[in-house]
């Protein structure tokens, strides 16, 4: 649904300065909350909350039912973006640092492009995009190279390749939200995806067993504190600003949250959790980071 004005420029700068800092701090969330709570079941109880929140507010408002295509539309987005952008996510900093998946999550793009170039009757990129694809595969091998990651925060590489699946689940899930022609307010449509993700999220998780691992008793207060801002930070105001950007907003300029929250999860992380952080880490966030806005940029250019 396109907007009927134009919004003002302070609001698209709060907007992005809101998912640029609370994403950022989402990575910190997780990491905390997935100390004590199993992580499907976290992830899902979140966006259920959310979902449940806002689907209710909607209909207190007056808001119409939602049609049949308004549902199906959502709900493949909110799989796309929920089950596998976020959850996912969640279950790999079971194992791997806040800040380190962050890097990974950011690094994404570079081989989201790599990708687009190699199947068949793919994008051929600029040489400006092949210029940031090289510098960002030399900011990965920077972080995985020998001695950059502490051996006990180095993620395993099956975390590593999860991480770059859920970056490319979550850039599907924004595309298709963004081009559904089932129209719908904003607001009701972010609370079906987060209705639709959550169930798909939940289930995944009491398939792998999570519920025979949930012991309330052992939740700490840490993990609830947690889990409460992620349910009403992350979420609901988080992920519906995001929502409207993409609405109000170019495709180019919301995916450079993907290069200045790694900046802030790598910082909260070490400040709050003592997580790694040495020269070589923040090079190597710095050459990738910096690959990331090269092809953001080089990307803008080329599109007609």
């Amino acid at each position: 649904m396109k907007p009927s004005s134009a919004p003002s420029r302070g609001a698209i700068v709060l907007a992005f300065a809101t998912i640029y800092l609370v994403w950022g701090s989402t990575y910190l969330g997780i990491r905390v909350a997935v100390e004590t709570m199993p992580p499907f079941l976290m992830a899902g109880a979140r966006f259920t909350i959310s979902g449940v929140l806002l689907f209710g507010y909607m209909l207190a408002k007056g808001a119409k039912w939602p049609t049949a295509r308004q549902w199906m539309d959502q709900a493949i987005a909110g799989i796309f973006l929920l089950l596998g952008g976020n959850a996912v996510v969640s279950w790999c900093e079971l194992r791997t640092p806040s800040g380190i998946t962050s890097l990974v999550l950011g690094a994404a793009p570079v081989f989201v492009v790599l990708l687009d170039w190699l199947r068949p009757g793919g994008s051929r990129p600029t040489l400006g995009i092949v210029v940031g694809v090289a510098v960002g595969i030399g900011g990965i091998a920077l972080l995985f190279g020998p001695n950059a990651i502490p051996a006990s925060a180095k993620p395993p590489v099956v975390d590593i390749i999860a991480l770059f699946l859920s970056s490319l689940s979550w850039w599907i899930g924004s595309f298709y939200s963004r081009h559904a022609k089932s129209g719908g307010l904003l607001l009701m449509n972010v609370s079906i995806q987060m209705l639709c993700g959550s169930f798909c999220i939940i289930l995944t998780g009491l398939i792998l067993g999570e519920g025979r691992a949930l012991n309330l008793s052992l939740i700490t207060p840490q993990s609830w504190l947690a889990f409460t801002y992620l349910v009403v930070v992350g979420s609901i105001i988080a992920f519906t600003v995001y929502a409207w950007l993409l609405q109000n907003s170019s495709p180019s300029k919301v995916s450079t949250f993907a290069y200045v929250n790694p900046v802030v999860a790598v910082f909260l992380g070490w400040l709050i959790l003592g997580e790694p952080m040495n020269q070589r880490i923040v090079l190597a966030a710095a050459v990738t980071i910096g690959a990331v806005a090269i092809i953001t940029v080089q990307k803008t250019l080329s599109t007609p």
